[in-house]
């Protein structure tokens, strides 16, 4: 069988290898390779679904707003329906408050956060911070805009084609993904918490990414917090609950390091945050009536890995996102398609300066 050939070959058909895939497009010939049956299996699947500005280190913040930006564009020219305004509430002690809240998060006062959220218990807190440029996002409608503008670009995407073997000649790559051969001049690695491992086939050195398990579930309760309000996080980074369709969407935060895999939640997790909560807020839940936990890879600086890599100059490191996946989603693509064709930022609406401030910051190590 003939090799595809391509300028750029992208590991990884979650959230970040769709957005760079149909971000760059329109620059270069592009084969983007999954692994599993189904494109968005892992992480991408398995989103808390808000986009929070306020969330991160400054560069993560930086690329949160970017994103936003270009998803407000993208609505406005497409009709979808991306994002929906979700605030972000942060509650704790005074210390833990002021330590966890940004600079574009407001203080507000124990009674307003009462008033935003009545579910909550007003012993449970001492203070509290807003961030009202948040939203929500359907993840499942982005990852389908992605894969379609890809699509239409010329993108050849293939499922079940895990990557078994990689050779670099000096001039180009030449890649086994399922039982496809594909020469690139550049393999990208967007494969989240397979990341390190995929840079094990290709012969590069690894970046020290750890994946790091985050379980969630969907309640029905009694007193479900109204689909607008805000959601809820603690500043010890305890649990967040925040509404949805279905009742309430909580999660106990833990940041475990676990192996590669199809992640699931560890007996009894769900049912102690429950048992906590109910001290928190009177959210009244019943039952719970799904439940699942995703990996959120990242580098020891927290900071997501994008440039090529220092030792390898045919390979690109697009990966350690941690839990900003989707809310740097767009910013990092458009700041990887700078890095990889050399376009001007400016060409692509981007501001320079940001371009360069985020590049440095992220690189390889």
């Amino acid at each position: 069988m003939s090799p595809l050939e391509c300028d750029v070959l992208i590991i990884g058909g979650g959230i970040a290898g769709l957005s760079l895939a149909s971000t760059l497009a329109p620059f270069s010939s592009v084969v983007l390779v999954e692994a599993e049956g189904t494109l968005g299996y892992h992480t991408s699947s398995r989103s808390a679904r808000q986009l929070i500005p306020s969330y991160g280190p400054a560069p993560v913040r930086d690329l949160t707003r970017r994103t936003l930006d270009l998803l407000s564009g993208v609505q406005s020219s497409t009709g979808l329906s991306l994002t929906v305004p979700r605030s972000f509430l942060l509650i704790g002690s005074e210390a833990d408050v002021a330590a966890g809240a940004s600079d574009s998060m407001r203080p507000v006062s124990h009674a307003e956060a009462l008033e935003l959220c009545p579910q909550l218990r007003p012993e449970a807190f001492g203070a509290a911070a807003l961030d009202t440029d948040c939203v929500g996002t359907d993840t499942d409608l982005l990852l389908e805009y992605h894969r379609r503008r890809a699509s239409d670009d010329g993108v050849i995407i293939l499922t079940g084609a895990e990557v078994t073997s990689a050779r670099y000649d000096g001039a180009g790559w030449s890649v086994r993904a399922g039982y496809r051969p594909i020469t690139a001049e550049v393999v990208v690695d967007a494969a989240g918490a397979w990341a390190d491992g995929v840079a094990d086939v290709c012969g590069v050195a690894p970046q020290g990414l750890v994946p790091l398990r985050r379980t969630a579930a969907i309640g029905t309760a009694t007193h479900a917090p109204p689909v607008g309000t805000p959601m809820v996080a603690a500043a010890d980074e305890s649990f967040y609950y925040r509404p949805d369709a279905e009742g309430v969407l909580i999660s106990p935060c833990e940041a475990e390091p676990a192996e590669p895999g199809d992640a699931q939640p560890h007996p009894g997790d769900v049912e102690r945050l429950v048992e906590h909560l109910a001290t928190v807020a009177d959210l009244g839940i019943t039952g719970v009536t799904r439940a699942w936990t995703g990996l959120r890879t990242q580098r020891a600086s927290g900071l997501p890995v994008v440039g090529f890599d220092p030792g390898h100059p045919g390979f690109f490191w697009l990966a350690g996102q941690g839990g900003y996946g989707f809310q740097t989603s767009s910013g990092i693509a458009e700041l990887a398609t700078v890095l990889l064709t050399g376009a001007d930022p400016a060409d692509l609406g981007a501001d320079p300066g940001g371009i360069a401030a985020a590049a440095a910051a992220l690189r390889p190590a």
